[in-house]
């Protein structure tokens, strides 16, 4: 019986699994961050529903694209990242900027974290001026970063439920929601929902204030742009898009595509993203930096 497929599946899975942590920035030198401190547990600790949701990657990655489109409906805070910004010449640089602090928040030593919060934090303080509808707006606004926390976290806890190896109960999602809002609370944020009621509320809240701007519309473009031409990046990207708009709300939806998705789409999307997941996770297997911090922990 011919053998060949198990060395070719083996160098595939090798390449697209470098190709994905080469993007995220997780060289050996990045990697080392996660294993100082000897016995510290971190901000969460590893029974936490934080480090669940943020160890799968796959999910992770969708849920960080609806983000990204939910955070460019809100006027102000989309004025912030066109004004400040150089996501359009440096996506890469962005996407690892923002791994690196979710995975060092999450799963870095207690130091490690708070480093990457004051870091953010004097990042912010430069983020100021003038949204085009005339109104000011400042990166370091509490309602502001509010509203980036919720759009995170809301995002990456739906994506984990549609996506994840065993959706969590609601009782975890609530411990999820209240465990992480410490996050948001670090960089500034005030009344940051700690339980599914209370995020559904905000959403609420906050829906009026959100607009499809000529800054949004030219952010979203950008987004549904792959980052190559090969037919794996064209496929994957466009997958990927498809399932993190299939996440947000019917309101938002409309926003970011001009209408509600058909039950069809909705079912086509959640297929396609169900094989895009399980072709990452086969890809790069077990969250590095999850195990790293296992053995910190465990070396105290």
């Amino acid at each position: 019986m011919d053998r060949e497929p198990a060395p070719v599946a083996h160098g595939v899975r090798a390449r697209v699994g470098e190709t994905i942590r080469r993007a995220l920035g997780a060289t050996v030198a990045d990697l080392a961050e996660y294993a100082d401190g000897a016995g510290d547990r971190g901000l969460f600790g590893p029974d936490s529903p934080v480090w669940v949701v943020h160890a799968d990657l796959p999910s992770m990655l969708i849920g960080g694209f609806a983000a990204l489109m939910t955070q460019t409906l809100h006027p102000l805070a989309m004025a912030g990242v066109a004004d400040h910004s150089n996501y359009r010449e440096d996506p890469t640089g962005r996407l690892r900027r923002t791994a690196r602090f979710i995975a060092g928040t999450t799963f870095g030593a207690t130091p490690f974290a708070y480093a990457l919060v004051a870091e953010v934090a004097r990042v912010h303080e430069r983020v100021h001026g003038i949204a085009p509808d005339g109104r000011p707006y400042a990166a370091s606004d509490p309602e502001l970063l509010t509203f980036v926390h919720v759009s995170e976290v809301g995002s990456f806890l739906a994506s984990y439920q549609r996506y994840g190896k065993r959706p969590l109960l609601r009782v975890e999602k609530d411990r999820y929601l209240d465990e992480v809002a410490v996050i948001g609370e670090l960089l500034g944020a005030k009344g940051v929902p700690r339980s599914v009621a209370a995020l559904r509320a905000y959403r609420r809240s906050v829906l009026p204030e959100l607009a499809r701007t000529d800054q949004a519309a030219e952010a979203l473009a950008f987004l549904a742009r792959p980052a190559s031409d090969t037919v794996a990046d064209l496929v994957g990207h466009r997958v990927l898009i498809a399932a993190a708009i299939d996440l947000l709300p019917p309101e938002l939806q409309s926003m970011v595509v001009g209408h509600e998705l058909t039950v069809a789409a909705r079912a086509a999307t959640r297929a396609a993203g169900g094989a895009f997941v399980a072709t990452v996770r086969w890809a790069v297997g077990p969250s590095i930096v999850r195990s790293i911090a296992l053995e910190r922990i465990a070396a105290g």
